[in-house]
């Protein structure tokens, strides 16, 4: 049966395999020096930088989770020279992307040494004199301390370089910076959604864009049969996005065979950028374990609003492939239970394929009662699966 995880878990080191994080974060006051050694040279070498450039050209995903990395350096160098001006660089295919959520107020650097954060293969491939910072989601463990558990894969980035930097940072609990949107209007594809009263009742998007279909598609047709519950259950209608993968021409395209409360569109080849405009303005955001899904979570209004949003896990542990924002929700399978529970990696691991019944398990009816709960008005789910 899949498990229904609403909001942040939080986990005892019982539950979760963990390694310790060495300390108690809860009784450091922020900027502390750390009761472990710090990575000398790494501090040495840091201490004398005044420019970060930060270069992402990997999976959108992980590039995305890996921006607690950014955040890590960031709050150490204000830590440590509050009065020092510390330009950054945004470079590599995410660039756009990466620049909401870099702090507003900083510059581009000048030539000469930096401290580089991407991941492995983008900072072997730099040229040039660099600090680097490598983000590489196998790497982190699961940290725990004071009997919790920080098992997402942001909290891992973060405090690893806490460990490694030796000084108490001040992330409490989002460890991942948000992309926050400009106003959305000047976004064509908005507008044409608005135009067409995409955005003027209840609003889902899906995602069913995915690296390994027969493994994590959740599937355009379970996706409509749960859109077509939710509209019986809440009593309206529904409006649902239907976000395919990369395409060479962006196109938008109605699904028939829809129940008439149901009203829905395909979206394809729409740029990531114009999408976390389009996932902000959503009532409700659900998607496969994918690039996608972790973009709509970070993805929030000028004001910091934005919707819940639903991830789908079967292969991957659910814990650790998520933002850890506590709007950022998950159903699993057993399976997924397994990965998380004993901090696994299927790929890693060399785990043979799940047995039981992958996404399929998760029933759209099932689904379309979670989803209600997370819409205002409707009423919260029941319980675990």
């Amino acid at each position: 049966m899949p498990r229904f995880v609403l909001g942040r878990e939080t986990a005892t080191r019982q539950d979760v395999h963990s390694t310790p994080l060495g300390y108690s974060r809860e009784l450091l006051q922020v900027g502390e020096t750390l009761p472990i050694p710090a990575a000398a040279e790494l501090v040495d070498r840091l201490d004398v930088q005044t420019s970060v450039t930060v270069a992402f050209n990997g999976s959108l995903g992980d590039s995305l989770l890996a921006l607690s990395s950014v955040r890590a350096v960031l709050d150490w160098l204000r830590l440590r020279h509050p009065s020092r001006e510390i330009r950054v660089a945004v470079e590599g295919r995410h660039a756009a992307l990466v620049r909401r959520a870099v702090p507003l107020g900083l510059l581009e650097p000048v030539a000469g040494p930096t401290i580089l954060i991407g991941d492995r293969v983008t900072v072997d491939k730099h040229a040039g004199d660099v600090i680097p910072i490598v983000c590489d989601p196998a790497a982190p463990p699961c940290w725990a301390s004071s009997w919790r558990v920080h098992t997402d894969l942001p909290a891992r980035y973060y405090l690893a370089l806490e460990r490694r930097l030796g000084v108490r940072l001040p992330a409490n609990r989002d460890f991942c910076p948000l992309l926050l949107t400009p106003e959305p209007s000047a976004n064509p594809v908005v507008r044409a959604l608005r135009t067409d009263g995409w955005f003027a009742g209840r609003t889902i998007a899906v995602i069913t864009a995915t690296s390994w279909p027969e493994r994590k598609d959740y599937t355009v047709t379970r996706y409509l049969r749960m859109a077509e519950h939710l509209a019986q259950r809440s009593g309206t209608d529904v409006r649902l996005l239907v976000v395919g993968g990369d395409a060479t021409t962006p196109k938008t395209c109605a699904i028939g065979n829809t129940g008439r409360p149901v009203r829905a569109l395909r979206l394809d080849g729409v740029p990531a950028l114009d999408l976390a405009d389009v996932f902000a303005l959503c009532d409700v955001v659900i998607g496969n374990d994918t690039g996608l899904t972790h973009l709509a979570a970070l993805s929030r209004q000028p004001d910091g609003g934005g919707p819940p949003v639903v991830g789908l896990y079967a292969r991957h542990s659910y814990s650790k492939w998520t933002t850890g924002l506590d709007h950022h929700h998950a159903v699993a399978t057993a399976f997924s239970e397994r990965m998380h529970q004993g901090d696994l990696c299927p790929v890693r691991d060399a785990l043979g394929a799940h047995a039981d019944g992958g996404l399929a398990a998760i029933t759209p009816e099932y689904l379309a009662d979670l989803a209600a709960g997370l819409l205002p008005g409707v009423g919260r789910p029941g319980g675990t699966g």
